[in-house]
């Protein structure tokens, strides 16, 4: 059974951090899937945010470079995206996402045939910076 659950969204003052926490089934770390946070706000496309692969290897989109990192606790299971500095253009829903993947660049992670590698997604948690 795949699941991804978010949480840790909220409301915070620009300039303020938040953590976010996306709890993995047990099925997605056992088969090193790559995982990742994407954001989506009102009237805007996805925007892939940051990712981290089965090796532990980063990557981030240029808009929150230097602000945002991704890390996970592979006993628990869990995905982290530690996001600070932050700023009114980062409200938004934030998603969890899981896929098998080749690589991953600018916070997405792609197949070997060069779609977006996000198979699972967790229901999202609420990100607003005012």
């Amino acid at each position: 059974h795949v699941q991804l659950v978010e949480s840790g969204g909220g409301s915070v003052q620009a300039g303020g951090s938040l953590r976010l926490s996306c709890a993995a089934s047990a099925y997605i770390y056992s088969t090193s899937y790559c995982m990742g946070w994407f954001r989506q706000a009102p009237g805007k496309e996805r925007e892939g945010v940051a990712s981290i692969d089965s090796d532990g290897r980063t990557s981030f989109a240029d808009s929150v470079k230097g602000r945002f990192n991704i890390s996970k606790d592979d006993a628990k299971k869990t995905l982290y995206l530690h996001m600070n500095t932050l700023k009114p253009e980062d409200t938004a829903m934030y998603y969890c996402v899981a896929d098998s993947c080749s690589y991953c660049s600018d916070g997405y992670c792609y197949s070997s045939g060069g779609t977006l590698a996000n198979k699972y997604r967790g229901q999202g948690t609420q990100v607003t910076v005012s």
